[in-house]
């Protein structure tokens, strides 16, 4: 049986210096995996002019399972081709339908599963002839039900309540989308599945988030609600995430953005970076019992080790050693 291959992006900024800690913690934890690392964003731009080349897409679409470092870099902020351009198209080409954004701090544990290529972002927009602008928020009821279907899953593995987050008391796409959870739902008769508006669900979430299980919403609240839901439990610095498909790999990324003013310096917290490597051992390698090593090893370095972030002073290989310090004591 062929090892499992994973494709490493480093990305852009501070993206390549996590992606090495991502890496020796791979190494260490799964050394039967083959790691293979190409080009996106900023860096394939420079490279060969764009920012998801053919090469780097054909080799996520051969893999197992795509580990992401941030894109993003503010020379191309302007330009028609632009790095986060590469990753719209990864998500599109792998159909990475399935965002999941895990929120954990202390007694709260929220799982956000977000649909990722549909709705406002994906419909028609465009400008008028008379100077007005639209976009346009589209979902067909196959988008929502396997969205669903995914969340419904996540949910009887774990407290078996799940949220369902919409606007059907204004929008036609919301009224869909909450008849469509609702007709899933009979196919998951021991999870508790109720529905929420969004404006409602936020305040909620910044209020008492510990009300949550599992939630599922569209794809621009689901923008919205795990970046709240990130800052109530420490801050996009130190969330990750996954992108899942039900036919090929999955995208496995931190949330944080590319931050090119600290690249180089080597002090950028690698946390969001090696809890999407564990979601990544969990969600596209199967290996439960390493990825909650990892998730415990990154825990222990946040207490023992911080970086300049969080008020500590080690460097980003520095928080790296101390996590592959704790896995190595676990797995003796």
């Amino acid at each position: 049986m062929p090892s499992p291959h994973v494709v490493l992006l480093p990305g852009d900024g501070v993206g390549p210096e996590v992606a090495r800690e991502a890496r020796l913690v791979l190494e260490l934890v799964a050394p039967d995996v083959a790691v293979a690392e190409r080009l996106i964003g900023a860096a394939a731009i420079r490279a060969v002019g764009d920012p998801l080349p053919e090469e780097t897409l054909a080799a996520c679409l051969g893999a197992d399972a795509v580990l992401k470092g941030p894109v993003g870099d503010p020379e191309f902020d302007a330009a028609d081709v632009r790095p986060e351009q590469g990753l719209l198209r990864l998500r599109a080409a792998l159909d990475a339908y399935a965002n999941l954004r895990p929120a954990i701090d202390r007694d709260i544990d929220v799982l956000i599963v977000r649909e990722l290529v549909g709705g406002l972002y994906f419909g028609a927009s465009g400008v008028r002839d008379d100077g007005t602008v639209y976009d346009t928020c589209e979902y067909h009821p196959s988008q929502v039900e396997r969205v669903a279907r995914r969340a419904f899953a996540l949910a009887r593995g774990r407290k078996g309540a799940l949220t369902s987050i919409d606007k059907a008391n204004v929008l036609e796409t919301s009224r869909m989308w909450r008849r469509v959870v609702n007709e899933v739902a009979t196919e998951f008769p021991d999870v508790h599945v109720e529905h929420m508006l969004v404006d409602n669900a936020a305040m909620q979430l910044a209020t008492t988030p510990q009300q949550f299980d599992v939630i599922v919403t569209e794809n621009m609240f689901g923008d919205i609600l795990s970046d709240l839901a990130a800052a109530v439990t420490g801050g996009l610095g130190l969330a990750p995430s996954a992108s899942l498909s039900d036919t090929g790999p999955g995208i496995f990324e931190p949330v944080h953005g590319s931050a090119p003013d600290i690249a180089g310096r080597g002090d950028a917290n690698p946390a969001a970076m090696l809890r999407s490597t564990a979601l990544l051992l969990e969600h596209g390698l199967r290996r439960p019992a390493e990825a909650e090593a990892l998730k415990r090893a990154v825990d222990q370095a946040l207490d023992t080790t911080p970086t300049p972030d969080l008020g500590g002073t080690a460097t980003t290989g520095g928080f790296g050693t101390a996590v592959r310090e704790q896995l190595a004591l676990t797995r003796a």
